[in-house]
């Protein structure tokens, strides 16, 4: 696979745009613990292995444990999760899988639980950014490093 074209160079005005409000979300008030398990269960649900690279990546660095990491693709049966996570987790999931969940309402009355108004309006924008964000990464292939090489048999 090779990436077909690098949108910051084509549109940057546009890049500029995501970006900011790529900046008001991550300074939303929300914890960065949070916004990095979204973006990371987003961006696995698109397949996205641009962006999944780089907010497991951002989760280690900020102490995010490999454990939890390696269970977010089936957070709804690990206790590793806090209530809040899984309400963020299942909103997330809902809006990210919108065409199919219409994001039902038992969804949003469980984001509701631990998140208020501000708090859920601020969620599901996070949500929204990262699903752009993967569809841009995945639709104009974009490559994640690669420092790993598998060794050969002896």
């Amino acid at each position: 696979m090779s990436a077909r074209l690098n949108p910051y160079a084509a549109a940057p005005e546009m890049i500029a745009a995501m970006t900011a409000l790529e900046t008001a979300v991550v300074s939303s008030g929300l914890e960065h613990s949070l916004i990095e398990l979204v973006k990371t269960r987003a961006s696995q649900i698109n397949g996205c292995a641009f962006c999944i690279h780089m907010h497991t990546r951002d989760a280690r660095a900020h102490g995010e444990s490999e454990e939890r990491l390696y269970l977010l693709a089936a957070w709804w049966e690990s206790s590793l999760f806090t209530p809040r996570e899984k309400a963020a987790l299942t909103w997330t999931d809902s809006l990210t899988l919108v065409a199919q969940t219409r994001a039902p309402d038992a969804d949003y009355a469980a984001m509701r639980e631990h998140f208020d108004e501000a708090e859920a309006v601020k969620l599901t924008m996070l949500i929204g950014a990262i699903n752009v964000w993967n569809r841009l990464a995945v639709g104009f292939r974009s490559q994640h490093p690669r420092k790993w090489v598998a060794e050969k048999a002896a």
